[in-house]
């Protein structure tokens, strides 16, 4: 393939013709725009094959010939004004639509093969510009930017043109163009820097804001719809062969292993009933866009005087910023399409805005919260719309979102910790509002046949989103051991607590069982600090007492939480909770050995004032035999109308709320990146991914990676902020 294969005769067979086409393409001999040749090569019937090896020498061949030729960048071109066209025609099936299709396999193809093969930093192998000597067509702008041209074409077309069945693989392969695309993303650091290069992701970035809201409407959409590809291509010739692969589409698999051709679809390569290749795809897509961030250098410049040595001519330093993320901002503003709250108190938007159809989002949600980028995407809507969560914190059925969340959690073992930690997140979101707390507890469910330690019959969603928090931390404190995980859940059950209201038996024992498996790590560190100090070899400054010291400081305060949690119920849901008082009075020998703690004496007060007052009453309680469980839950529950909280104190309770840090890119550009690869057939050399860690022992293609962010680290990214 080294040379450009001759011109075929005139009685040349198809597979010959197909040959001398992607053989000239990818060879030295540059064609001029408006040459009949793009015609011909968009025109190619997919139904022959290549081996292999043919189509990675092509590859080869492409890459090392486009710096002369600039194919890929008029391929870009032929593809934009097929799109064009498209739109013209409403992407009916015509020869425009189908070399739209073509055009858009052989970018994909080239495109990402020369991504990935890239030797410089800038990816100058692109070669995103013409020839300033290069003819082209009279109403062709040479000054405008083809990378701008073609990715306002492919958005225009995904925004504007409806999926169905005659348009639904043109969506679909255009998704896959714009991963390719935007894969650029992986050859720079989990830092965004002034100096990464992402033109397509740029390009995409500085459209109009109503071409933005049409994308990410559709986007969404069509992973709310889950439209899929028609059972069968007969309608199109050039697809008809089912069993023969073209030449294109052994480019596609062999060459780039990504580009997911027509007949790959037709049968899902998932049993999860919720799977859809298009849908999949649309929010992978959505989940990179608004989460890209560009920066940016200042004009300005900042001088160091911190150094009184330094000359007195100033240091200019690199000040950048992240310019605003207009899909980001367009998914923020999105609104209900059944009703918005800007028509009903007056305050308009500014321009339009993308509206949804927000109980069609919510139910598909509830449906795919098994899958890590529906949690994402759940998280994305619930931190950054503030209408989403409203209407989510109004419906009446919350265990639509809650039950896939607490059975996620609840397989903990079996999931990614990233994972854990969004799923945590999204529950302490909904937390910081009391009418969610008060309404989950009011929500009986039958039976919960998946928790497997105890038979949960008639337990509030309330009983078992506590008894799921609490068996959370009991895993981490045995596997994960990150303390932000317990912070999350400690915060989510303190915000709980003034609003528990008939707590399960089961889960007022898994309550008191807490705060005892916390003094148990407690007293354990105590131990160890004290050991260490009381050993020679050791001094009292040595890092490993003042780490141990920290620690300790920490499940201090873990257990002053738990405190505050019991003190919250105790004082202002106490007669509504007699089976938390039952567990207090039935392992009330926990918090003897804190009762003249410093940090716990004035809160153990109150629960040693709620013991004297039953214990008191109920020795001066004669029965008939021994004191039954069903007997003593009897007297409390009638000793609870009498309670009046005489003599408890009261504490300002606690409120924790959710804040975002303001550079948050450095974990979630790599984790929506990780998805991507683990749930998508975008392969990506391991070698040239420097966007996260990838074991370069592993097989080269990496397909997916195992989040390797240690939870740890992301306590930087975000805070758990405490409300006084």
């Amino acid at each position: 393939m080294g040379a450009v294969p001759s011109t075929p005769r005139h009685t040349s067979t198809t597979a010959e013709t197909a040959e001398y086409l992607i053989g000239t393409f990818v060879g030295e001999k540059s064609f001029p725009l408006a040459s009949d040749f793009w015609q011909k090569l968009l025109e190619l019937p997919l139904t022959l094959r290549w081996a292999p090896d043919r189509v990675q020498e092509a590859c080869e061949l492409f890459a090392l010939n486009n710096h002369h030729t600039r194919h890929l960048a008029k391929i870009l071109v032929h593809l934009s004004w097929c799109l064009e066209e498209a739109i013209r025609t409403s992407g009916a099936p015509s020869p425009v639509y189908l070399k739209a299709v073509n055009a858009v396999y052989i970018s994909s193809v080239f495109l990402k093969y020369i991504i990935e093969n890239s030797q410089s930093d800038n990816i100058e192998e692109l070669c995103l510009s013409l020839h300033e000597n290069e003819p082209v067509p009279k109403d062709f702008t040479t000054d405008q930017k083809i990378e701008y041209l073609v990715m306002h074409n492919v958005l225009t077309v995904l925004g504007s043109i409806d999926v169905s069945p005659t348009t639904s693989l043109l969506h679909q392969e255009l998704l896959n163009f714009m991963l390719v695309a935007m894969s650029t993303q992986l050859l720079s650091g989990p830092t965004p820097g002034p100096k990464d290069v992402n033109p397509f992701l740029d390009a995409a970035m500085s459209q109009e804001s109503l071409l933005v809201n049409l994308v990410v409407r559709r986007l969404l959409l069509s992973y709310i719809m889950r439209p899929r590809l028609p059972s069968s291509s007969a309608a199109y010739s050039i697809f008809s062969e089912e069993s023969q692969q073209g030449v294109l589409q052994r480019v596609g698999s062999a060459a780039a292993n990504l580009v997911l051709l027509p007949f790959n679809y037709l049968v899902s390569s998932n049993s999860e009933g919720s799977r859809n290749q298009l849908a999949d795809c649309s929010l992978h897509v959505l989940l990179i866009l608004i989460h890209y961030h560009k920066c940016v250098v200042s004009d300005g410049l900042i001088t160091d005087r911190s150094d009184d040595s330094a000359t007195s001519d100033t240091v200019s330093k690199v000040n950048t910023y992240f310019t605003v993320n207009p899909y980001s901002k367009a998914l923020e503003n999105a609104r209900d399409i059944e009703f918005d709250r800007a028509d009903i108190e007056g305050n308009a938007q500014n321009g339009p805005v993308v509206r949804l159809p927000f109980a069609s989002l919510f139910d598909t949600l509830g449906m795919c919260l098994a899958d890590e980028t529906a949690v994402l995407l759940l998280y994305s809507l619930l931190q950054g719309n503030s209408d989403f969560l409203e209407y989510v914190l109004v419906r009446t059925d919350l265990d639509t979102l809650l039950m896939p969340i607490l059975e996620t959690l609840y397989s903990a073992s079996r999931r990614t910790s990233n994972q854990i930690y969004m799923l945590l997140i999204i529950l302490l979101i909904l937390s910081q509002d009391s009418s969610f707390n008060a309404s989950i507890h009011k929500m009986i469910l039958p039976g919960v046949p998946w928790y497997k330690e105890h038979l949960l019959h008639q337990t509030s969603l309330g009983s078992l989103m506590v008894i799921i928090l609490i068996r959370t931390v009991q895993y981490n404190l045995s596997k994960l051991r990150d303390v932000y995980l317990h912070t999350t859940c400690l915060a989510t059950l303190a915000n709980m607590a003034p609003h528990v209201h008939r707590l399960s038996a089961y889960a007022s024992q898994r309550l008191v069982s807490l705060f005892y498996m916390l003094s148990r790590k407690y007293n354990k560190l105590v131990e160890l600090r004290d050991d260490k100090l009381q050993t020679k070899t050791i001094s009292t400054g040595d890092s490993l007492v003042e780490d141990m010291s920290a620690e300790l400081q920490i499940y201090t305060d873990f257990l002053r939480i738990v405190l505050e949690i019991l003190n919250a119920i105790l004082t202002y849901a106490l007669p509504r909770n007699p089976e938390v008082v039952y567990a207090i009075m039935h392992r009330q020998e926990v918090f003897q050995p804190f009762r003249n703690h410093p940090r716990f004496a004035e809160l153990l007060e109150n629960i040693y004032n709620v013991l004297d007052f039953f214990n008191s009453r109920m020795d001066a309680q004669r029965t008939d035999g021994e004191w039954s469980v069903e007997k003593v839950l009897l007297f409390i529950i009638n000793t609870c109308r009498s309670w009046r909280g005489d003599g408890m104190k009261m504490f300002t309770q606690l409120h924790f709320s959710y804040e975002q840090e303001s550079h948050p890119e450095e974990f979630f550009i790599p984790y929506v990146w990780q998805l991507v690869l683990s749930r998508c057939r975008f392969s990506f050399s391991s070698e040239a991914i420097n966007l996260f860690p990838v074991d370069l022992h592993a097989n080269k293609q990496v397909y997916y990676e195992e989040p390797n962010i240690n939870l740890k680290g992301e306590l930087n990214e975000h805070r758990v902020r405490l409300d006084p």
